[in-house]
């Protein structure tokens, strides 16, 4: 099972890294990005259509699942090895695979909620629609002050303390079969998601297609759960998106 997850993410990896079917790959894309605010000329905006939603969709998708799958791997080796010690062994690969997927699901529906995201801010001009960030520092400033407040929240240090403990999730929450094994998935991913969805739409304010972005938020995400002081290192980091919030709305008036 381990072998699959590590070519999950590398494919996903990958076909992140290639574009994920856009015009241009993420190393071009990366090269190009600029300051939030900063005018960049990039010639026509795309135009939505169903292909196009479904294209962002699966960009957000691939993305997700090449940076949350590493973090939920203690989980899924957890799960794996306890099913290889019970009644249900003989098909522990399926239900690996099951719960994986479930994980996965829940992170499909974070991308659609994203791509509505992206569609309905470039629709009202706050994006710019080829490089996926945010035009205006205002808005960025309201992001990045928004994810700062919610890594102080009860919600955020509930969901981080579920996944940080495979083992007292798995006790309470693991149910028997196909269809448990893909309940139990969506289950972590809910919480995976809660943990972690503010952090993600970061990916606005530094470009969705940035590299730099996505592996460093890929690295954060794991260290939240295998960091001593968690619940500490969450409120730093939520203390250093305050000051880069107010310095972005602050750097907004200035202008």
């Amino acid at each position: 099972m381990a072998g699959a997850t590590v070519l999950i993410v590398i494919l996903a990896g990958f076909y992140t890294f290639w574009g994920v079917g856009m015009n241009m790959s993420a190393l071009e894309m990366t090269r190009m990005v600029r300051p939030v605010g900063e005018p960049m000329q990039m010639g026509a905006q795309p135009v939505w259509t169903l292909h196009y939603a479904t294209l962002i969709f699966m960009m957000w998708w691939v993305m997700m699942i090449a940076m949350m799958t590493p973090s939920a791997a203690p989980m899924l080796l957890l799960y794996t090895a306890l099913k290889r010690q019970g009644p249900e062994r003989e098909h522990t690969a399926r239900l690996s695979l099951l719960f994986l997927t479930g994980y996965l699901v829940a992170w499909a529906a974070f991308s659609i909620a994203a791509t509505g995201l992206q569609w309905g801010t470039e629709l009202a001009g706050l994006s710019n629609g080829q490089m996926m960030t945010f035009q205006s520092k205002k808005v960025a400033g309201f992001v990045l002050f928004a994810a700062g407040l919610y890594q102080f929240s009860s919600l955020k240090t509930a969901c981080l303390k579920h996944c940080r403990s495979p083992a007292h999730f798995l006790a309470n929450n693991r149910r028997p079969g196909s269809i448990g094994a893909l309940r139990t998935g969506m289950h972590h991913g809910v919480f995976c998601l809660g943990c972690c969805w503010a952090l993600m739409v970061l990916l606005f304010v530094g470009g969705l297609m940035n590299l730099y972005w996505i592996v460093g938020l890929a690295l954060y995400v794991l260290a939240e759960k295998i960091v001593p002081y968690p619940v500490t290192f969450s409120r730093v980091t939520g203390g250093v998106l305050l000051l880069a919030g107010v310095w972005f709305l602050g750097a907004e008036k200035l202008l």
